[in-house]
C-alpha cells in the first residue's frame, strides 16, 4: 500500500490536469474525496474536472456546504479519455455508470476505495479495506504528496469521516481515525454548519415519509426490513436521495440482527441498503447479488419485484445458494 501511495504521489504531483470521478448517488465520502483532492490539487496550480453518473444530474443538497462543488461537471462533459483520472469511494466499475468508457480509456487510473468487496480495479490501486471511509486514504495520499493542505480540502475530508463513521459509532473506526478527525478539526471552517447541513436538514415532508415507511415495518427472523415506491416518494414530493438516512432509524431495532431498506427506483428496480450489527457479513450477502460494500454495511439493486426480493434476501441470510435469474 505505502509503495503504491508515492506511485499514486508521484503522478498527482507532477499532473497539470486531472479527472476525478466517484459513485452514482453520492454520499458525502464520495463527494468529500473527490471535491478534497479536488481542491488540494488546485491550490498546487493543477486543473481538475470532476463528476458522478447521474442523469438526472442532481447533487445533494448538503453539497453546498462542501467548498469546490464549481469542479463538478454534468457526465456527458467528462473527458472522455483522460491522461490521469482518479476514481473516490467506487466499490465496483459498474457503479461508475456512464463514466466507466472514461476509465477504461484513461492512461492512468488512480482508484481510491475502502470497500472490502473491491477487487483492485485502476493502474494505481490504493484500495485499504482497514481505512474508515476514502477520505481517510486521500488523506494519506495529499500527506504523502507534500505541501499546505487549503482548509477547502480539510473541510471537505471531514464531512466524508464523519459521515461514514455514523458520526464515529462504526467498527471501522480506529485511534487513527480519531487523531485524523482531530486534525481536521484544527481547521478553521464552520464544524456546526457542516453538520447541521448532513444531519439536520429535513424537510418536514421527509417526515412524514419517514413514517409511511416505519408503518411498514416487517420482523422476520433476525431481519427487520421495509420499503417506499416511487409513488410513496412522489406523493411526499421527496427525492430518493432524502431518504438515506432512514436505513439508520431501521437499525436501531433490537429485535433483529440485520437491517433493510428497499427504494423503489426510476427504472422500477429496487435498491437494497442492508446493515448488519454483527452477526452477518452482509458485503457477502450483497455480492451474491453483485452489489458489495462492507462487512456490517453493504447495498445492491435487485431486479425483481418486493416480495421476491425479501424472499432472496432471506435465503441468502440463510447461507442458501444464490437462485438464478
Amino acid at each position: 500500500m505505502n509503495e503504491l501511495v508515492e506511485k499514486a504521489a508521484t503522478a498527482l504531483g507532477q499532473a497539470e490536469s486531472v479527472a476525478i470521478a466517484c459513485h452514482v448517488n453520492p454520499d458525502a465520502d464520495a463527494l468529500g474525496a473527490t471535491l478534497g483532492l479536488s481542491n488540494f490539487l488546485r491550490a498546487r496550480g493543477a486543473r481538475t474536472i470532476c463528476s458522478f453518473p447521474n442523469e438526472p444530474f442532481e447533487p445533494p443538497r448538503w453539497l453546498a456546504v462542501l467548498p469546490g462543488a464549481d469542479a463538478l461537471v454534468r457526465p456527458a462533459e467528462f473527458p472522455i479519455e483522460p491522461a490521469l483520472m482518479v476514481t473516490c469511494d467506487v466499490a465496483s466499475m459498474d457503479r461508475l455508470g456512464m463514466l466507466a468508457r472514461s476509465a477504461a480509456r484513461a492512461q492512468t487510473l488512480i482508484w481510491i476505495d475502502h470497500h472490502v468487496s473491491n477487487e483492485g480495479l485502476g493502474t494505481i490501486p490504493l484500495i485499504d479495506p482497514r481505512a474508515s471511509s476514502t477520505c481517510e486514504i486521500v488523506w494519506r495520499l495529499v500527506r504523502e504528496i507534500g505541501g499546505d493542505v487549503p482548509v477547502e480540502t480539510a473541510t471537505c475530508l471531514y464531512a466524508g469521516i464523519v459521515t461514514d463513521t455514523g458520526r464515529f459509532q462504526y467498527e471501522a473506526v480506529t485511534p487513527e481515525t480519531l487523531r485524523l478527525a482531530a486534525q481536521l478539526r484544527e481547521y478553521a471552517f464552520d464544524h456546526t454548519r457542516l453538520v447541521q447541513a448532513l444531519y439536520e436538514d429535513n424537510p418536514a415532508a421527509y417526515l412524514r415519509l419517514l413514517g409511511t415507511a416505519l408503518d411498514r415495518i416487517t420482523v422476520e427472523g433476525d431481519l427487520i426490513w421495509t420499503y417506499l415506491t416511487q409513488a410513496d416518494l412522489a406523493a411526499a414530493g421527496v427525492h430518493a436521495a432524502e431518504t438515506d438516512d432512514l436505513i439508520d432509524v431501521v437499525r436501531t431495532a433490537r429485535e433483529a440482527d440485520v437491517a433493510a431498506v428497499l427504494k423503489q427506483q426510476r427504472d422500477g428496480r429496487f435498491k437494497v441498503s442492508v446493515r448488519s450489527k454483527g452477526g452477518h457479513d452482509v458485503a457477502t450477502v450483497a455480492s451474491t447479488f453483485g452489489g458489495g460494500g462492507h462487512r456490517l454495511a453493504a447495498g445492491y439493486t435487485s431486479k425483481h419485484g418486493l416480495a421476491e426480493t425479501i424472499h432472496r434476501l432471506k435465503a441468502a441470510l440463510r447461507g442458501e445458494p444464490a437462485v438464478e435469474g
